[in-house]
């Protein structure tokens, strides 16, 4: 799973819970979002808006049932 964080904010935002539940958070990569840009798995426009709204976007892996129907 990937954590998207507002930079500015940092871990500041996300619950106590989620975190604990997460693991020991790893930097993937840092990137600068727009609403022009492409993300594989993950709708821009709602990063973007749990990013200002929350301060922070959890991204799932897809589910089993997901990858079974992209092969098809």
């Amino acid at each position: 799973m990937y954590l998207y964080l507002n930079r500015s904010k940092g871990f500041e935002s996300v619950p106590k819970a989620l975190l604990e539940s997460f693991g020991e958070p790893q930097l993937v990569t840092t990137l600068v979002l727009t609403a022009s840009k492409k993300l594989a798995r993950a709708d821009i426009e709602k990063v973007l808006s749990d990013l200002d709204g929350q301060g922070f976007y959890l991204q799932m892996p897809p589910s089993e049932f997901s990858k079974a129907s992209d092969s098809q």
